[in-house]
Formats: structure tokens, C-alpha cells, sequence
């Protein structure tokens, strides 16, 4: 655990702890707010985080109070083979390029590993704009850290947040920072009134109401569990193949999860992770996982057989199958991330723009940071979709 008092006429201070085990009792006080900030979680993370991650944790205090809570993530993109093979060859071949050589040390104020804001909880007696400068001072020393370890830490990333929070940033020094966004965060706000699939069926414009009978006749024959721990290593490889799949065939990956990755998850979060299965014949074929943070359902990582998926409908079955399942539970809503917009729209996902800052070390780099993140990750033109009755 290492501590450091900023010289400011303020009386804010932080520590960097290293290891849960560290953490201040107070801790969970705060993390009740975000079920990817407390104890148990982060725990998942030290015990399974991908290979290529080092995690840190933040402290923020107020007179020796803690009073602000923080996760940080270091990726170190050169024990990758790739980031992702489904863009043109050249536009692949420039991001290799960069990342391997110019950017290939990343430390993040947030999680990657979900799309929102799961950076850092403040207490109502902090003022944001001062506990975001001293955000930014750890992440100064979180690069010193790194420095003696022998890591240069090429860009410094904060992120998921509003367009409302962008201001706070602003004004606690981020002006040198490139603000940026990228593909929305789709989110479902379910109705008070709803309580049953029924209502979300009843709800939908004809034309959705038919892809939604269409779908699900294609799952006749197929049998879903949800999955107990024992199950879950039981199927350890099965499920871990589906889900390479996926990934492999992702748009930009920064990280591949650990086998045992959701293994550890059910061990130490048990009833507020699931993992629910599909079975043709007996045979896995695809699966999806979830999060309960509070009135929120957070999806997560999935996989899918793709001699399957097509002709099962089985990516749009899942997405209505998590969305019953908020419904279903009460919740008020779901965050579906920040892939396949438009058949998230589809089933009435709306697209939630969130920022980030960044800021590479380089200063001629940083520079030029806006033109080649637009090229890297240029805008994505999609369709949103309204599937529900005027």
C-alpha cells in the first residue's frame, strides 16, 4: 500500500493499495453503489483478470476519512497476438502498428471489461471536480509505479462517463486530455408498468411483434439452464471455446479473459452473476452471462456456436432472454454494452453516448491523438430501430 498527500490547500489525500486483502474496512460502505467496486469483485479480478491486466485500487480521503473509491486497469497490449481481425487489412495493419509500437501500455481510470461509468464512487460529501484532480494526481504516481517495474505507460485513459460529467473533467485540469467517444452504450429502460414478457410483447409495433414469434419459434428443440458453479466447471472448456469464438472474431480486443474466469466469478459473487446455457441434442451451443448491480442488469461476455447461430436465431434469443429476465426480476433496467447496435435497437435498446480522456505521453503524439483514433475507430453508421407501438 503506498500513500501520498498532494500539496494542496485542500485536505484530500490518496493511497494505491495493491491487493484486496488491503483494502480499508470502510471500503464496502461506498462500493454498495457498484457491484464492480466492491471487495468480492475485485477479488475476481486478482484472482482471474486476463493474463495481460494489473489492476490497482484507489482511495480517496477527506481528514483521513475515505470518502472516494477508484479501480484502475494497466494493459500491456504487447502479450496479445492480435486486436481484432474483422476490419479491412490496412486499417488492421495500422492499428498493429501503433499499438505494438507507440501504444502498447495502457492505464485505465475504469473497468474495460464493461461499458458505463464503473470507475469510482465519490461520497456525497466530496466535491467532484476536486476528487477527479486527485484522480488524475494517482494516475500520475499509477505511472511512476509502473515506470520502476519497468513499464512505460504510453496513454493515460479515464473512462465511461456522461456528457453532463465531461465539465467536472474540464475543470479539474483534463484540458490537455483528448476527449473522445466511441460506439454508444445501448441501454433498456423497462416501464414501471411491465412485469411479464407479456407486456414487452404486447408493446411492440407488428413488425417487431412478428420478428419476436419468429425468433422464438426457433428455439424449439433447444433446451436453456441456468448454470450452478458445479456446472459451470463441468463445462469449463465448452464454454470457454464459444466464447474465444466470439472474441476472435471481435471488432478490437484489449484483453482475453482466463479459462477459469467465470468459474471465480460464480465462486465469489454467486447469486448476483448468472450464466445461462443452450443445449441442441445435448450439445452446448451457446451461452450468456449477467451481472445484478442493484436495480441494474449488466450483460457480459457471451458465446455461440456459429454452424448454429444463424439459422437458430440464437444472438436475438439471447438478447430478449436477458431482457426477460430484468423484466422478469423487476429490475429497471439493462445495459447491453456498446456492440451489435442495431439489433439491440431492434428490441428497443437505446444508444447512450459516453466520453472518455485521454492523454498519451508522448507530446507529439498526443497531438496528433484525435486525427488517429477517428482513423483507427472511425464512426460507425447504423440504423436505430423504434420496435414499439407510437
Amino acid at each position: 500500500m503506498l500513500k501520498f498527500a498532494p500539496q494542496l490547500k485542500t485536505t484530500y489525500s490518496f493511497k494505491i493499495f495493491n491487493k484486496v486483502p488491503e483494502l480499508p474496512l470502510e471500503w464496502h460502505l461506498l462500493s454498495t453503489e457498484n457491484v464492480f467496486l466492491t471487495k468480492d469483485y475485485l477479488q475476481v479480478l486478482e484472482q482471474s483478470a486476463p493474463p495481460n491486466m494489473i489492476c490497482h485500487y484507489i482511495g480517496i480521503y477527506q481528514n483521513e476519512a475515505l470518502a472516494g473509491i477508484a479501480l484502475s486497469q494497466f494493459l500491456n497490449l504487447n502479450q496479445l497476438d492480435s486486436f481484432g481481425t474483422r476490419d479491412n487489412l490496412l486499417v488492421t495493419a495500422v492499428r498493429n502498428l501503433v499499438f505494438k509500437n507507440l501504444n502498447a501500455h495502457i492505464l485505465i481510470i475504469g473497468n474495460n471489461m464493461f461499458s458505463g461509468q464503473n470507475a469510482f464512487v465519490f461520497s456525497d460529501s466530496l466535491d467532484e471536480i476536486e476528487a477527479v484532480r486527485i484522480l488524475k494526481l494517482a494516475s500520475e504516481k499509477l505511472k511512476e509505479i509502473f515506470k520502476h517495474k519497468g513499464f512505460k505507460v504510453h496513454c493515460t485513459t479515464f473512462k465511461d462517463f456522461d456528457k453532463a460529467d465531461t465539465n467536472t473533467f474540464i475543470k479539474a485540469g483534463f484540458q490537455q486530455y483528448f476527449q473522445f467517444t466511441a460506439q454508444p452504450n445501448m441501454v433498456f429502460e423497462i416501464p414501471l408498468p411491465w412485469n411479464t414478457e407479456q407486456d414487452y410483447i404486447q408493446a411492440l409495433a407488428k413488425k417487431y411483434r412478428d420478428q419476436y414469434k419468429r425468433a422464438r419459434k426457433k428455439l424449439e428443440g433447444i433446451e436453456k439452464r441456468i448454470l450452478n458453479l458445479e456446472d459451470i466447471i463441468y463445462y469449463e472448456d465448452d464454454i470457454y471455446d464459444l466464447y474465444l469464438h466470439v472474441a476472435n472474431n471481435a471488432h478490437f480486443n484489449t484483453f482475453f479473459l482466463a479459462k477459469n474466469h467465470f468459474r471465480v466469478i460464480k465462486e465469489l459473487m454467486k447469486d448476483k452473476f448468472h450464466l445461462y446455457c443452450y443445449y441442441l441434442e445435448g450439445k452446448l451451443i451457446g451461452f450468456y452471462t449477467l451481472f445484478h448491480n442493484g436495480n441494474v442488469v449488466d450483460t457480459y461476455f457471451l458465446g455461440y456456436d456459429e454452424t448454429v447461430q444463424r439459422e437458430k436465431m440464437l444472438y436475438l434469443n439471447m438478447l430478449y432472454d436477458m431482457l426477460m429476465h430484468a423484466i422478469n426480476a423487476g429490475f429497471k433496467t439493462i445495459v447491453f454494452g456498446r456492440t451489435a447496435l442495431e439489433i439491440k435497437s431492434s428490441i428497443g435498446a437505446k444508444p447512450q453516448e459516453m466520453y472518455g480522456f485521454a492523454k498519451h505521453s508522448n507530446i507529439i503524439i498526443n497531438y496528433l491523438f484525435e486525427h488517429a483514433y477517428n482513423y483507427l475507430e472511425p464512426k460507425l453508421v447504423w440504423q436505430e430501430r423504434s420496435p414499439f407501438k407510437d
